[in-house]
């Protein structure tokens, strides 16, 4: 967590390996992940970012994507896990619905919804989501948490990067708070709820 500009996604960034580090490491496991080819590292990872692109066909396809060898009903279950299985069954087509241009039939809570059940396919040893509930209603946000939490709960390592503070202690094990680049504390969701001045003087809460 921290403000804009902080330096957030730039971590997630780097753990994609999008950019090198210049000193010190990035490490998984234990592993310096410039020692594993930047493909294995990729197929580990799943990212759910801001601004969710979907292709021009079924929102059964764009599940599918995150694993085309994947089965109706893992596309299915992936769909339960992302609480868009309801929204889907209520569609007349169904599965077979046509989501548009950049996914532009659906919602954005829809869109995310959609990206996660995605990822969920893919099965990644991290699921990273990048500031993917930015700009989405309350109640919608609340929905995506929910759907994180039964991920965590089901044993997903999930690594978050928002600027919604109540959400995240409410599912993250642990923080850290990036100011100008930095990590300036790191800590459990109890220690920050506890402290109102840190809250305040980091994250404007």
């Amino acid at each position: 967590v921290g403000p804009t500009g902080a330096g957030k996604s730039t971590i997630s960034r780097l753990l994609l390996r999008f950019y090198d580090v210049t000193s010190g490491s990035v490490s998984i496991d234990g592993q310096d992940i410039q020692d594993i080819t930047q493909d294995s590292l990729r197929a580990a990872l799943g990212v759910v970012p801001q601004d969710t692109v979907l292709f021009n066909d079924t929102i059964g396809y764009n599940i599918h994507y995150g694993d085309l060898t994947a089965s109706p009903a893992a596309v299915e279950h992936a769909a339960k896990y992302a609480q868009i299985d309801k929204f889907i069954a209520d569609l007349p087509d169904g599965y077979d619905t046509e989501v548009g241009e950049r996914g532009l039939k659906l919602s954005g809570g829809e869109k995310q919804r959609v990206a996660i059940a995605r990822t969920i396919l893919k099965a990644p040893s991290i699921l990273i989501l990048d500031e993917a509930t930015e700009g989405l209603a309350p109640l919608i946000r609340n929905e995506i948490w929910n759907c994180v939490s039964n991920l965590k709960s089901a044993g997903q390592s999930i690594l978050l990067v928002d600027k919604n503070i109540d959400a995240l202690t409410r599912i993250a094990d642990r923080h850290y708070i990036i100011e100008k680049g930095k990590v300036v504390w790191d800590g459990t969701s109890s220690e920050l709820q506890g402290d109102q001045d840190l809250q305040h003087r980091f994250l404007g809460v």
